[in-house]
């Protein structure tokens, strides 16, 4: 036989083409959400225009804790801490007929007071500053809330902020300004800070806004969190600063 010089090919089996996928369909795209601007640093002419736009908006904007005099808003005040003020009004009524003046409140039954003042959370750390507060206010300054950042800041669980709420709302004195939760973030929105640390952001405060206006500005501001710029739900569309607020939510 004849040995044959080539070798046989082999032929590969291609494997069956497999049935064409048909295409899947792209999920609708879902509209994007509203963007924040990046927040930049306000101006005096910002503040001004702030100011001005949110006095209009809040006409009637005061201290919402209730108070007949430097006394109750002082007790009223250290309550309000890690509390609402709503919690706090209707804390104090009672509080009050029993204990109406610094002299009452310094011979209080610890037990009694802890009680009265339990729903306000934090209730024994609260009681003892209250005792504390009116002990000093009849020792140092013969049962009279004083009138002084310096006096009030030394009594017992009265730290600046306190002050400032009694300074500002029954002395009419401008020191500072108030910085609560409310105040702390609309500032940081509205590009009026970059700062997180309640002193810093009040000093910033000061420098943009007017000395007069300081105790209003805080009262505003609370305000408009509460109502408009609402923590995590801010309702920019409502808003009488969102042209200009620098944190204010856009539709792309």
């Amino acid at each position: 036989m004849k040995r044959t010089t080539k070798k046989a090919k082999k032929v590969a089996k291609r494997p069956a083409k497999k049935p064409a996928k048909k295409a899947a369909k792209k999920p609708a795209k879902k509209k994007a959400a509203p963007q924040r601007r990046i927040a930049s640093r306000a101006n005096p002419e910002d503040a001004k225009l702030y100011f001005a736009r949110l006095k209009a908006a809040y006409p009637d904007a005061k201290c919402a804790l209730h108070h007949r005099d430097a006394y109750e808003l002082l007790v009223a005040t250290i309550l309000s801490a890690q509390c609402t003020d709503v919690r706090v009004n209707l804390t104090t009524p009672a509080l009050f007929q029993r204990y109406p003046d610094a002299p009452a409140l310094a011979g209080a039954d610890r037990g009694a007071l802890e009680t009265m003042i339990k729903s306000t959370g934090f209730f024994r750390n609260k009681a003892k500053s209250l005792a504390g507060m009116a002990t000093a206010v009849v020792k140092d300054h013969g049962g009279l809330v004083p009138h002084t950042m310096e006096e009030l800041t030394a009594l017992p669980g009265v730290g600046r902020k306190t002050a400032n709420v009694v300074l500002g709302n029954v002395f009419g004195i401008n020191e500072g300004v108030v910085v609560d939760t409310h105040v702390a973030r609309l500032a940081k929105l509205m590009g009026l800070t970059k700062e997180t640390d309640p002193v810093k952001i009040e000093r910033d405060l000061m420098a943009l806004f007017p000395r007069d206006d300081w105790t209003l500005l805080s009262h505003l501001l609370i305000e408009h969190g509460r109502k408009i710029c609402i923590a995590n739900r801010p309702k920019c569309g409502e808003c009488v600063v969102a042209d200009r607020c620098p944190s204010a939510r856009t539709a792309n």
